[in-house]
């Protein structure tokens, strides 16, 4: 098979155009309609554009849930040990100290597996159909240190859109939030304690978590 390939790179995407005398493989792509100059066996040409996004943290945090950002917009939690913050949206109520019982929405999401959400509170009904948020008392160590130093210098009403590295994010598999979803619990964790890869080193990239977090109310 003749192939001539004709490719313009960019950072975020690489375009090429396909010349072949054969049928190209079948993907997902749009072809435009095959030209033919005769009824013999003159060749057939098609063109194909494909477009390839970096898989980035960049891309992974425009993905929404809230809005676009990119990684250049975070900023570093004080005393967060490598925390990464962004606030989407500004509270006005007052903000949470150890002790307080807090209650936040949030959605989260793994970055070794493509920005994968493995669970949100908005998921998670009552009777009514209202969403649960999730309660707990910061500073009592039950939680992902990366959520409670996200949380401790939020605002009641207040959106913060945090990267936590692995070192701040799960250290075993009863820390919370835990997917109530068995499949998802154990997806999340299969995955961040991989025993093949954390021996091949790749510990430091397992367990990046990507969390967006509304401080909903708190109870001193």
């Amino acid at each position: 098979m003749l192939l001539a390939i004709h490719c313009n790179a960019s950072p975020l995407s690489l375009r090429c155009l396909r010349r072949t005398h054969s049928s190209p493989p079948i993907i997902s792509a749009t072809f435009p309609h095959p030209l033919s100059s005769s009824s013999s066996a003159a060749s057939r040409r098609r063109t194909l554009l494909v477009s390839i996004t970096a898989t980035t943290f960049s891309t992974l945090l425009l993905s929404s849930p809230s809005k676009s950002a990119i990684i250049t917009d975070f900023f570093d939690l004080p005393n967060s040990g490598g925390v990464k913050a962004l606030d989407l949206r500004a509270g006005t109520g007052p903000t949470p100290v150890d002790g307080d019982q807090v209650a936040i929405h949030y959605y989260g999401r793994l970055a070794a597996k493509q920005g994968w959400r493995f669970d949100s509170t908005y998921d998670h009904k009552d009777g009514t159909g209202e969403p649960i948020p999730f309660v707990f008392t910061l500073g009592s160590g039950k939680v992902i240190s990366g959520i409670e130093s996200a949380v401790r210098s939020m605002k009641v009403g207040g959106t913060r859109r945090v990267i936590i590295p692995p070192s701040q994010g799960y250290q075993n598999t009863w820390q919370e939030p835990i997917p109530p979803n068995f499949f998802d619990r154990q997806r999340l964790f299969t995955t961040i304690f991989n025993p093949t890869r954390l021996a091949n080193g790749e510990g430091s990239t397992l367990g990046t978590l990507l969390f967006d977090i509304e401080l909903v109310s708190l109870r001193h």
